[in-house]
């Protein structure tokens, strides 16, 4: 019986990363046409760096390993440098600078984010209704 409580504990702590990695997502694809004038101050894509959290009790490794962030990681990727010399952004050159955010990539990590938010909350529905009906056995 407990082991079902600790489903929700794993559910719930996935639940609250997968709602993490939707918002760099978010964040990623809302910047991701942002405009500067110089490659330093143009946005970085966000990525999130999810962990287990492995606990162990008199040697032995639990079978449920909840999930966390373990941070959130700025892309090393270099800007994209766009030549626009009449934009009122541009530098001396002529060039703006732009994110590496491809959004392709970021609308697949939505997708999977989702799902996986999705599953999670199914399997905390199908025990929530393990745990209801283990209770109605005895009456």
């Amino acid at each position: 019986m407990s082991n079902l409580f600790k489903l929700f504990e794993v559910s719930g702590s996935a639940l609250s990363a997968q709602s993490v990695r939707l918002n760099a997502v978010a964040s990623n694809m809302a910047n991701a046409q942002v405009v500067t004038q110089d490659p330093e101050s143009t946005y970085r894509p966000k990525h999130t760096v999810f962990a287990s959290v492995m606990r162990g009790v008199n040697g032995a490794t639990e079978t449920t390993t909840p999930v966390r962030v373990a941070g959130i990681m700025e892309s090393r990727a270099a800007p994209r440098a766009e030549y626009l010399p009449n934009h009122p952004l541009s530098n001396e050159e002529g060039y703006v600078f732009k994110p590496n955010v491809n959004v392709v990539e970021e609308m697949a990590n939505m997708i999977s984010a989702s799902r996986s938010y999705q599953n999670n909350v199914e399997v905390m529905n199908t025990t929530k209704q393990l745990l209801l009906r283990t209770l109605q056995m005895g009456q």
